[in-house]
């Protein structure tokens, strides 16, 4: 059976809170993981342990924080991600909006973009695979 949108919000804001120690309210699906919940590198193996045991799927880590392109010289120029890593990223992350980032591509800010509603696009793709 199908979740609804709702129901993996649920299930993603209760595995945020649990992670994060934020309060419910904190949790919307506009809230940035790392700009507004607090969330850091550390944080996000917790994340998605919770995320993999709430929905009873396997989270590869490159998927979730493609490091590999924001690393590589190939995609990155002067701390700046060039737009062949721009489309790398978009193909590895469909369910993520990168239009923001798109914008100002600077590898220091990747981590902000990711919001509570990526993550829940995120996890429905998973399901649906």
């Amino acid at each position: 059976m199908a979740l609804s949108q709702d129901e993996i919000f649920a299930k993603v804001q209760e595995s945020l809170v649990d992670a994060l120690g934020v309060d419910d309210d904190e949790v919307t699906r506009d809230a940035t993981l790392v700009g507004d919940l607090g969330a850091e590198s550390i944080d996000f193996l917790d994340i998605v342990f919770k995320l993999e045991k709430a929905f009873d799927i396997t989270i590869p880590r490159e998927e979730l924080s493609p490091e590999d392109v924001l690393t590589n010289t190939q995609y990155v120029q002067d701390g700046k991600v060039t737009s062949e890593g721009l489309a790398e990223l978009k193909t590895r992350m469909p369910w993520a909006d990168l239009t923001e980032f798109e914008t100002d591509p600077r590898v220091e800010h990747f981590g902000n973009l990711l919001t509570v509603g990526d993550l829940c696009n995120y996890v429905e793709t998973k399901l649906g695979a």
